[in-house]
């Protein structure tokens, strides 16, 4: 299976097909997911020590916030995005037009490390490739041998709304119609893709008159839609 748009990996972690190719546009979350893959150990403890009290303190969120931003190194970075991810506001993951995280500290009682989460997941990698590119590099990879399941950045589901940016580069209207073209590509050449999003007379429009199928869950006003090609 291939995914564009891996994510949280959600989707990944709880489907069982041979061999997996995920890629997204964060260079530190593929950046975590190979350290965990390949480093697995090493990892896990270097990550167990910073889920203390002591680091459970808004002096010390924005120190190693600092340095996340300022870190080259590869496992120091992987370790630190883990730390700001369970520690920050919302669980969020936000960056600056510089490229600089900028989550605040969020003030939990106790963060959970989720160590079975992490030796679970490395597990899992040992079937997967991880890719830091875009949606349309990652799709190029697909051929008839694979599915495609993709779950960009929602739509949004009033004219005045934003799309939600986790990283530097955000998801337009145009990306929407881009991945919608890219996925009736693929369907030309008989490679099955399945795409997520909400359902909105926009996405009505871009997958209907493609001829794809839909189905729905979710209350009406929110409803969120899924497209077989």
């Amino acid at each position: 299976m291939i995914e564009p748009f891996v994510g949280a990996g959600s989707v990944f972690l709880n489907t069982d097909f041979s061999r997996y190719i995920l890629a997204d546009i964060n260079s530190d979350l593929i950046g975590l997911y190979n350290i965990v893959k390949l480093r697995t150990d090493e990892y896990v403890a270097a990550a167990r020590e910073m889920f203390t009290p002591e680091n459970n303190v808004a002096e010390r969120y924005y120190l190693y916030r600092d340095e996340f931003n300022q870190s080259q190194d590869p496992l120091r970075r992987a370790v630190l995005f883990l730390y700001l991810n369970r520690h920050g506001y919302n669980g969020l993951c936000r960056y600056n037009l510089r490229g600089e995280f900028n989550v605040p500290f969020g003030r939990y009682k106790k963060p959970y490390f989720p160590e079975a989460e992490l030796y679970h997941f490395a597990e899992k990698a040992q079937n997967a490739e991880f890719y830091c590119e875009s949606y349309e590099e990652c799709m190029q990879r697909a051929d008839s041998r694979t599915v495609v399941y993709c779950d960009p950045p929602y739509a949004p589901l009033t004219a005045t709304a934003n799309f939600t940016a986790y990283h530097t580069n955000s998801f337009n209207l145009e990306q929407q119609v881009l991945l919608a073209q890219k996925a009736e590509s693929l369907m030309k050449k008989r490679i099955p893709v399945l795409i997520s999003n909400h359902r909105t007379p926009l996405t009505q429009e871009w997958y209907k008159k493609r001829g794809r199928n839909a189905y729905c869950e979710g209350a009406a006003q929110h409803q969120q839609q899924r497209w077989y090609a």
